[in-house]
C-alpha cells in the first residue's frame, strides 16, 4: 500500500504540476508580443492559409522534411508511434474503452517500436553529426533517454515481463475518480509510470515545450501581408495613445 500511495501522490503532483505549468507557459506565449512581421516566405496570405500552413507542420513535419530527410523520418516515426500508443493506452482511463480504441490496439503494439527506433535515432544524431552535438547539451540526451526508457519499459511489460493490466486500469481509473486502488507492485511497471510522471513534471519547462510552442511561432502563425496591413504590436499600439 505505501508503494501504491506513493506513486498516486507522485501522479497527483506531476498533473498538477502539468497543467499549471502548461496554462502559464501558453499564457506567457500568447501575451509575448511579435514587433515584426517575420513570416517564413513563401507564407499564407489569408488566414485559412496559416492554418493549413500549420496543420502541415504538425502532421508532416513539412519545414523539417525540406530542412533533413533523416532527422525527420526518424522524428516523425518518433512522433507518430507515440501518438498511436497515447491514443492506445486510453484503454486504461475508461471503463468501457471507444470502438476505435479498440481497433487502433494491433498497431498501436508495433507502434512503440517505431516510436523506440525514432528516439535512438535522434539519440544518434547527436553524436555523429557535428553541428548537433556541437549545441547539444546534457538535458538534451536527458530528454531522449528518459523517453527511450519510457518506450522500452512500456515494450518489455508487452512481451518480456507480463503486468497484470486489469490491475493498472483499476489503479488509473481510481486516481481520476479519487478512490485510490492498489497498484501491481511490478518493477517495470514502476519504473515506467515513474519516467511517466516525471515527463509530466517537466514537460512545461523543457524543450519538448514545442509541441506548443509551434502554434506561436511568428514565423509560421503570421499571414504575409506586410504591404496590405501595417504590423504594429500591442505594447506599441499602447505607447501611441
Amino acid at each position: 500500500m505505501s508503494v501504491t500511495l506513493a506513486y498516486s501522490i507522485l501522479f497527483y503532483f506531476a498533473t498538477v504540476t502539468l497543467v499549471a505549468g502548461l496554462a502559464y507557459r501558453i499564457y506567457t506565449y500568447a501575451k509575448t508580443p511579435a514587433p515584426l512581421k517575420i513570416a517564413t516566405t513563401p507564407a499564407p496570405t489569408t488566414r485559412a492559409g496559416v492554418a493549413y500552413r500549420l496543420a502541415r507542420e504538425v502532421v508532416l513535419f513539412e519545414s523539417l522534411f525540406k530542412a533533413t530527410k533523416w532527422t525527420w523520418l526518424f522524428g516523425w516515426a518518433f512522433h507518430f508511434g507515440m501518438l498511436l500508443v497515447l491514443l492506445r493506452h486510453l484503454r486504461y482511463f475508461t471503463d468501457t474503452p471507444w470502438f476505435w480504441v479498440n481497433l487502433i490496439q494491433p498497431f498501436g503494439i508495433y507502434a512503440g517500436f517505431a516510436m523506440l527506433l525514432g528516439l535512438f535515432g535522434l539519440w544518434a544524431r547527436r553524436f555523429l553529426v557535428d553541428r548537433v552535438r556541437y549545441i547539444s547539451s546534457p538535458s538534451d540526451h536527458l530528454m531522449l533517454i528518459m523517453l527511450i526508457g519510457i518506450a522500452a519499459s512500456g515494450l518489455l511489460m508487452k512481451f518480456v515481463s507480463h503486468t497484470d493490466i486489469v490491475g493498472v486500469k483499476n489503479f488509473m481509473i481510481g486516481l481520476m475518480e479519487f478512490n485510490i486502488q492498489p497498484m501491481p507492485e511490478s518493477p517495470i511497471l514502476m519504473v515506467h509510470l515513474g519516467l511517466v510522471a516525471v515527463l509530466m513534471i517537466v514537460f512545461p519547462f523543457s524543450k519538448l515545450l514545442h509541441a506548443a510552442g509551434l502554434f506561436f511561432s511568428p514565423t509560421r502563425n503570421q499571414v504575409d501581408n506586410p504591404r496590405e496591413v501595417r504590423h504594429v504590436a500591442d505594447w506599441a499600439k499602447d505607447a501611441n495613445k
